[in-house]
This record gives structure tokens, C-alpha cells and sequence, in this order.
């Protein structure tokens, strides 16, 4: 009877600890919706919520030559950027999946992603997003995006 008991003792701390987990994710995949609930809309402000403001915001691409560039951008710029948007034209980054691994305050989330522009296939890439657990709320600490035009699904077809 006492190992059933300890069993069932065992089993429910492995669940609290994964629905916890769960808790996390979902907070997460939150936070990360809503940065790009914001680019969509071009509403700086929505983006501005996600961010910690002392984000670092990275691009890496091959440019035409084949020199593979790293660009760093600020937190001012970017919203500056998402705010100025023109009201006709239409992003719209679609998110392949979630990749996320949490550690205490620290998340990691990779997104493969296809971008659009104005409804039309634009380049694809990942995004890594590094989250900070602010006591309580995760904001975005570090992202760095990786673009290509070649080897993409959408682009292959």
C-alpha cells in the first residue's frame, strides 16, 4: 500500500511540474503572438509591451555578392520602423512552428517562419527570441532573425 501511495505522490508532482511548464509555454507563445499581433497591425505600441527595454534586435542574411552579413538594430528603430508603416501595405509573418526551452527565468524560442508581403511570398527564415521571466511577466530580451529567399518551402514550389 505504501508503494502505490508513493506512486501516486510521485505521479502528481510530475504532473504540477508539467502543467506549470505548460503555464510557462503558453505565457510565452503569448508574449511572442502579441509581438506580432503588433508588426502586423504596424502598432509600435503593442510591440513596445513584449520588449525589455534593454533589447538587443539582430538580422543575419547572405546579401547578393554571398557575404554573409550580421545587422543590429535598436529597440527605437524597430518600433520607429513598425509605427511608420504604410497603412496599405500588409505584413504578415506565418510562424512554422515553436521551439521553446525554459529555465527558470530564461527562455529560448526558435520559430521557422515564411514572410509575406502584401499577400505575396517574400523570404523565409527563423527567428531566435531569448525571454526574460520579469517577476512574472516574460518579455523579450534578445531576437535575432535570419532571412533567405533560397531553400524555402513556399518558394520551391
Amino acid at each position: 500500500m505504501q508503494k502505490i501511495s508513493t506512486l501516486i505522490v510521485a505521479l502528481m508532482l510530475v504532473l504540477a511540474g508539467h502543467a506549470q511548464e505548460n503555464k510557462e509555454e503558453v505565457q510565452i507563445k503569448n508574449t511572442i503572438e502579441r509581438f506580432f499581433e503588433g508588426l502586423h497591425k504596424g502598432d509600435s505600441s503593442i510591440v513596445a509591451k513584449t520588449l525589455h527595454k534593454e533589447i538587443k534586435i539582430q538580422t543575419t542574411f547572405t546579401d547578393k555578392s554571398g557575404v554573409k552579413q550580421l545587422k543590429t538594430q535598436s529597440r527605437t528603430s524597430l518600433l520607429r520602423a513598425i509605427a511608420s508603416k504604410k497603412p496599405k501595405d500588409v505584413y504578415f509573418e506565418k510562424l512554422l512552428r515553436y521551439d521553446i526551452k525554459i529555465d527558470g527565468n530564461l527562455a529560448a524560442v526558435w520559430t521557422p517562419y515564411e514572410f509575406y508581403f502584401n499577400g505575396k511570398f517574400s523570404h523565409c527564415g527563423a527567428n531566435s527570441f531569448q525571454l526574460f521571466n520579469n517577476n512574472g511577466r516574460w518579455e523579450i530580451i534578445y531576437l535575432v532573425d535570419m532571412r533567405k529567399r533560397q531553400g524555402c518551402q513556399s518558394n520551391d514550389n
